[in-house]
């Protein structure tokens, strides 16, 4: 056996080292050490390869099926449940996709400056909401440099329709025009795929309370089949639902001023919209938690992290959440800033985790994290992180 086989064989069975012996090509398969590492390390005798594999999940998904036989007297209907599993992996080894693997800020094409929340486009090109440079970014994966496609490429801050101060959520719809929550002018902003200026969706420009204005908005969801937008309104302590072409919105989560209690949100910095079951999952920053608020519903649910707003870096506990993220099985997964780590929950669990980044540890190797915000999957649930104070999106991939 080669040892390029060797390797194959050891990853494919959870081997947490191999020894590969080129001369007699022997492959030695090792279940267990007592090393503590995190990633490759090429020992001193150059056949001996150790890894610390990241952990297996098993994702589950149920469908059902119904059918009807129709006969001269009688019509029978059969149910029948379809249980499929996949196992899961992440590589807690990073790439940076965009921004600079070491940290840099900048205004150039090639760099960042505090990147916040990230969409992908119809063509799999990453947007980013770069937040210290007023400015939104196109990236296709693989270039050196992104395309500033809202905002000015100059980082230059404004309140005009073609600039933004501070952009931080965004959203998308099929045909990649883009909702921009220009946090800082209280608005948001609906700019057509290719236009240089956009055009006032939601908020009035002024911070305030009403149901037609936004304090220090954040994050955004669209429901194309609607044109029904959700807005993560920070300052006023509540989630806001805008109807199409609506001139205000309608308070759905929050609303009762700031708070621990069930009725209430403390700084809902992100959130997702479940269509499954008709709800927003919120983190809710200052309560370290993230909950799930059913619309039309009175009061949330946890989901994650303390019920009475404990932070901590144990698997049960979160530190700032800044955003959420949810694949098709329903499992969860939560950018939890302070502890910088995204922490994975399966669904219907309490405990989570750490898929990236090292337990309140932050830094700049390709393991660290330094502030996570958005995080989003791919089709192929690869998980991508904008990783707020190393100025990069980092990449995590699924094995």
């Amino acid at each position: 056996m080669t040892c390029t086989e060797c390797t194959c064989a050891a990853l494919m069975n959870n081997a947490v080292a191999w020894n590969c012996i080129a001369d007699n090509n022997t492959c030695q398969l090792i279940s267990n050490n007592s090393l503590d590492i995190s990633q490759f390390e090429w020992m001193i005798n150059a056949s001996c390869f150790f890894q610390k594999l990241p952990p297996v999940f098993l994702l589950t998904t149920t469908s059902t099926s119904t059918s009807t036989s129709t006969s001269t007297s009688t019509s029978t209907t059969s149910t029948s449940t379809t249980t499929s599993n996949i196992a899961a992996q992440w590589n807690s080894t990073a790439v940076t996709v965009a921004g600079s693997a070491g940290g840099t800020s900048g205004l150039t094409a090639s760099l960042l400056s505090f990147p916040y929340m990230l969409r992908l486009d119809s063509s799999n090109a990453l947007y980013i909401s770069d937040f210290g440079n007023n400015r939104v970014q196109k990236w296709i994966l693989g270039d050196l440099n992104g395309i500033t496609i809202a905002g000015l490429a100059n980082g230059t801050a404004g309140t005009s329709l073609n600039t933004l101060k501070s952009p931080v959520g965004l959203a998308l719809d099929s045909n990649d025009n883009m909702y921009v929550v220009d946090k800082l002018n209280s608005r948001v902003t609906f700019w057509p795929n290719g236009a240089s200026s956009g055009s006032v969706v939601a908020g009035t420009g002024t911070a305030g309370s009403g149901n037609n204005q936004l304090n220090r908005p954040n994050a955004i969801e669209l429901v194309e089949s609607t044109g029904t937008l959700y807005i993560s309104d920070v300052s006023n302590y509540r989630i806001i639902q805008y109807l199409s072409n609506a001139s205000s919105g309608t308070v759905v989560a929050g609303g009762n001023g700031e708070g621990l209690g069930i009725t209430q949100l403390y700084s809902p910095f992100g959130f997702t919209f479940d269509s499954s079951t008709n709800s927003l999952v919120i983190a809710d920053y200052y309560a370290n938690h993230v909950v799930r608020w059913v619309l039309g519903a009175s009061n949330w649910i946890l989901l994650a992290g303390s019920l009475g707003g404990t932070s901590g870096n144990s698997a049960t506990l979160l530190h700032n959440p800044v955003a959420v993220a949810l694949d098709q099985y329903g499992n969860l997964y939560v950018s939890d800033t302070g502890n910088h780590r995204i922490q994975f929950f399966l669904a219907g669990q309490s405990s989570g985790t750490t898929l990236a980044g090292v337990n309140g540890s932050p830094g700049t190797s390709a393991t660290q994290l330094n502030q996570p915000y958005g995080i989003l999957l791919d089709s192929q649930l690869n998980l991508y992180v904008a990783d707020y104070n190393n100025n990069r999106v980092q990449k995590f991939s699924r094995y």
